[in-house]
């Protein structure tokens, strides 16, 4: 018995665990220069490329961290791109659904944060906060209130746009709970 190797699985192959074979693996090193690390993370060559890089974790980050979306389009073209992606995207579309959690806990929209912002109120402001604060805003810059004043109207319209969503956001929510 001098030349048998004796095996740890006993007859049973899973009692080894996965990737306790004594075989060598082949590891993918990361594609940056004199990187030494697991290039685990893919990330594309090129906008609508199937041909990727494979980075380590940090020079994934790096990557990354320049990568613009919306390179290279127009701002209607970007905002195009946003809004058919927010419809589209599942996950999207999943958080709506949820009409138990409370604001700011990420159920409401961007265009609900941006209407909030306008306003000037936080996150977690409820139905009646943007009442008070979309009447004593409106009375401030009120066509009645400053006949001829350019800007003034654009700020008006501006209140009642945010107010607007938010009326609808709110009755959504109603409808739903």
């Amino acid at each position: 018995m001098v030349g048998s190797r004796r095996s740890n699985n006993w007859g049973f192959p899973r009692w080894g665990g996965y990737g306790g074979s004594r075989e060598a693996t082949n590891v993918r090193i990361c594609d940056r220069h004199n990187c030494n690390e697991p290039g685990d993370c893919p990330a594309p060559k090129s906008p609508n490329s199937r041909d990727r890089w494979y980075f380590c974790e940090k020079h994934a980050a790096e990557y990354n961290k320049g990568w613009d979306y919306f390179e290279g389009l127009d701002k209607e073209e970007a905002a195009a791109r946003a809004k058919s992606e927010q419809t589209e995207n599942a996950g999207y579309a999943e958080a709506q659904h949820y009409g138990w959690g409370g604001s700011g806990d990420g159920s409401r929209s961007a265009d609900e944060m941006r209407a909030l912002e306008v306003l000037g109120l936080e996150t977690d402001a409820t139905f009646e906060d943007v009442k008070k604060a979309w009447r004593a805003k409106a009375k401030e810059v009120h066509p009645d209130v400053r006949p001829g004043d350019e800007e003034a109207a654009k700020a008006f319209q501006a209140f009642q746009l945010a107010y607007e969503v938010l009326r609808q956001a709110e009755e959504r929510r109603v409808w739903k709970g």
